[in-house]
């Protein structure tokens, strides 16, 4: 699978926010620690080996151990788990949601880019150990946005009763899910390993977390991926103390949100606004915002409620009831792990840009924040007829207007551009306009718009002229736009899209193995891969 790589700018389809950032543009410098380069590393190295304590590897390795227990892993992930217990050992940390059979493809790459960042890092500094970690987010409550994966361009659903964090769901109905899945991939030795994978997962454990595990851990268990889930009373003892500061200070709304409105000075659309209080509260069937009235703390639509005393009882007593949200849950992923780097999309990115000044705050080091790998993944078929076309790499990522428009251009035997014309046209009515300062300048706004008038008149020309040329190389037309919707589903980068037992149908057991050899994830770039 040779790859060519594009600037993700030259895509549109990332922010200004993330361009700027990967360009390192000086008015984003004060909104994260490292950048991503190998050699910053060392600091980080040096910054999380002072501040996280063995206390904290203790706990962390027994709870990993208790997490896998029944899992049959790979021995380099026992390894792994092990070897975090030693101060000289970092992870390198990915999350997601619990998706439906791992949902977009860009799971994959998120987890791939962590493997492959570990081994990077081991070369480059071998006297410590670099553990990469999948956390999943057991704790997130937004079942729709979970509860299916797209297929062949159609979506497959599972059906549950919604309510509480989504890890807790029992796996009831996904057999009918399963019996949708076999009949839509057909049979072959490729689609019976997807059948026996999302049979195993889901019809034989017993709730998300577990098949999620599952299934993490047989993708990538051979290359010591560590998948930790944070919905545990014992980790969430040692996030005990920032919980109360939460609760008692604000300390998230009160930080982060000057942050926001920096960026959004800047010109930078913020991805998450703070609330006052930034945790949940959990119980069985619920996952709601923690308000503070008056000096009383309330669970939202509930009757739940702590005076001040009362609250901080409840969360010495129960800290696992209290759920960071989606702007606490860095921090506490940076309090139970010896962390170096988070990787994440571009969404996930901008969020993490508001809350370096939060963790300086409560003592943390910021971990250097890394934008995951992208990829499009071309068949061989697919590069067949792109090469046929002559479309480049770079063309793909057009809107489809503008691609048929380029195309359509390039490919006809006549000049349909009018850019000579205009020019032509505007040096006439420059000389136009002399003559109306010389004889009456209210002639002047008539002359305008006879300019717009003709000018607009070119226009339309043009554009019908276009028209008709398309209709003249209709199957061209037909042909490009069919295998962009083939790579672009839904005008959508394939990666926000398709699921990966596609590829899968078509590569097999080589689809990881060669994402692995190819996907660099300090390199940079939105990479094109082609069979």
């Amino acid at each position: 699978m040779p790859g060519d790589c594009i600037p993700f700018r030259d895509t549109n389809y990332f922010s200004s926010l993330i361009c700027d950032y990967l360009d390192q543009k000086a008015e984003l410098q004060p909104f994260y620690n490292r950048f991503p380069k190998l050699e910053n590393f060392e600091g980080q190295i040096l910054d999380k080996q002072q501040s996280f304590s063995n206390k904290h590897r203790e706990i962390l390795v027994g709870t990993l151990k208790k997490q896998y227990k029944n899992v049959a892993t790979s021995e380099i992930t026992i390894n792994n788990i092990a070897v975090l217990e030693k101060p000289n050992a970092f992870t390198v940390v990915t999350g997601h949601q619990l998706n439906l059979f791992t949902g977009p493809l860009y799971f994959l790459y998120k987890i791939i880019s962590t493997i492959n960042l570990t081994k990077i890092l081991k070369e480059k500094y071998p006297e410590f150990d670099f553990v990469p970690v999948y956390w999943m987010a057991t704790e997130d409550h937004d079942f729709e946005e979970i509860n299916y994966f797209n297929l062949f361009g159609k979506k497959v659903q599972w059906n549950h009763k919604d309510g509480g964090a989504v890890g807790v769901f029992d796996t009831e109905g996904l057999d009918k899910v399963f019996d949708v899945f076999s009949s839509e991939i057909g049979k072959g030795q490729n689609a019976e390993r997807l059948k026996s994978l999302f049979e195993k997962a889901y019809l034989k454990h017993q709730n998300l977390t577990e098949a999620t595990r599952y299934i993490a851990n047989e993708l990538f268990g051979e290359y010591g991926l560590v998948i930790i889930d944070g919905n545990d009373k014992e980790l969430k003892r040692l996030f005990v103390p920032y919980a109360e500061k939460e609760l008692l200070e604000q300390v998230v709304f009160n930080k982060v949100l000057p942050k926001t409105k920096k960026l959004e000075a800047a010109g930078y659309k913020v991805q998450v606004n703070p609330r006052e209080i930034n945790l949940f509260y959990l119980a069985n069937g619920l996952r709601e915002r923690i308000i503070e009235k008056n000096g009383n703390y309330y669970v939202n639509e509930t009757d739940i409620g702590w005076n001040k005393t009362e609250i901080l009882k409840e969360l010495y007593g129960f800290p696992e009831r209290f759920s960071p949200n989606v702007m606490m849950r860095p921090l506490y992923q940076e309090i139970v792990l010896p962390n170096l780097c988070y990787i994440g999309g571009g969404g996930e990115l901008a969020y993490w840009l508001e809350l370096k000044d939060y963790f300086e705050t409560v003592k943390i080091p910021f971990p250097i924040l890394l934008l995951r790998n992208s990829v499009l993944i071309q068949t061989k078929k697919q590069a067949e007829k792109i090469k046929k076309l002559n479309i480049s790499d770079i063309d793909l990522f057009l809107k489809q207007h503008e691609l048929i428009n380029r195309k359509v251009r390039q490919i006809s035997n006549i000049d349909i551009n009018f850019d000579t014309q205009r020019k032509h046209l505007k040096k006439q009515f420059v000389e136009m306009y002399e003559l109306a300062k010389q004889t009456d300048v209210t002639f002047i706004n008539a002359v305008k718009a006879q300019e717009i008038k003709q000018l607009k008149g070119l226009d339309v020309l043009e554009d019908r002229l276009l028209k008709a040329q398309r209709r003249k190389l209709s199957d061209h037309v037909k042909r490009l736009a069919t295998i962009q919707n083939e790579l672009f589903p839904n005008h959508s980068l394939q990666e926000r899209n398709k699921n990966f037992s596609e590829l899968y149908l078509e590569y097999g057991e080589e689809l990881i193995p060669q994402l692995i050899k190819n996907l660099d994830p300090l390199k940079g770039g939105f990479l094109i891969l082609k069979d």
